[in-house]
């Protein structure tokens, strides 16, 4: 497990690094789901994916980079659950509906606006979710994908699986730079989910690898990360 996590700590610096160094990210983006060139780009790809016309629920990150896919999902009448920074409150995800965002809901993809908004709810309040997206700081052609490290988007997974909402055709796809799309096996770990596409500017990888999590693993979970996610105290045992 350490040397997984020190594999995986390299290629974040990697990445970062180079994305900094090519101009491609927007802002700073070490310690970070990075922001990136062309995000729009990535985001309108989704567009011509037969299981994003069919979706009706849509769980995102709330991360800068993903904004775009935010709106579209909005834009599109998708009902849109987006987590909770850091999973910090009780009820660990914003639910988003169009219906009731007014003439404008895509603007409800900014976070700090979709807080204003509307209210956060638990999982006992949300139906199965039709698809996933999610950012990386990496990730390659088989669909394993690095975090920033933090463990969130792992652990929201695995609460959509422990609550029996994350269903086994659920599509996870991924909005990157073509920076970050690496041509080279990937550590992963047991509870690494992986995506079904990879979407950056310039193109659409369809994924082979086809990895869900069943639920809340309790051995991974620390101290620390007990007490810092209130839906993980509520869930225990």
């Amino acid at each position: 497990m350490h040397n997984e996590q020190s594999l995986k700590d390299e290629v974040r610096r990697r990445v970062w690094r180079l994305l900094a160094e090519r101009g491609a990210g927007v802002g700073d983006v070490v310690d970070r789901i990075p922001n990136f060139v062309g995000r729009e780009k990535a985001a309108d790809r989704l567009g011509a994916l037969p299981a994003w016309d069919a979706a009706r629920t849509v769980k995102a990150n709330p991360d800068k980079a993903q904004e775009p896919a935010r709106r579209l999902a909005l834009v599109g009448g998708k009902l849109l659950f987006m987590a909770v920074p850091r999973l910090a409150e009780p009820e660990p995800f914003y639910r988003l509906d169009p219906a009731d965002l007014g003439a404008d809901p895509g603007r409800a993809a900014d976070r700090y606006i979709a807080a204003e908004l509307t209210s956060t709810v638990g999982l006992a309040e949300m139906p199965p979710i039709d698809f996933v997206v999610c950012g990386s700081v990496a990730v390659n052609r088989e669909g394993v994908r690095i975090g920033k490290g933090a463990g969130y988007s792992d652990i929201e997974l695995a609460l959509l699986a422990d609550a029996g909402l994350l269903q086994p055709d659920t599509t996870i796809v991924t909005t990157v730079h073509e920076l970050q799309v690496l041509d080279e096996p990937l550590p992963s770990d047991a509870h690494d989910f992986t995506v079904d596409y990879v979407l950056t500017p310039e193109r659409t990888i369809a994924c082979h690898r086809h990895h869900r999590p069943s639920g809340i693993d309790r051995r991974l979970v620390t101290a620390e990360m007990q007490e810092a996610i209130p839906v993980l105290r509520s869930r225990a045992g």
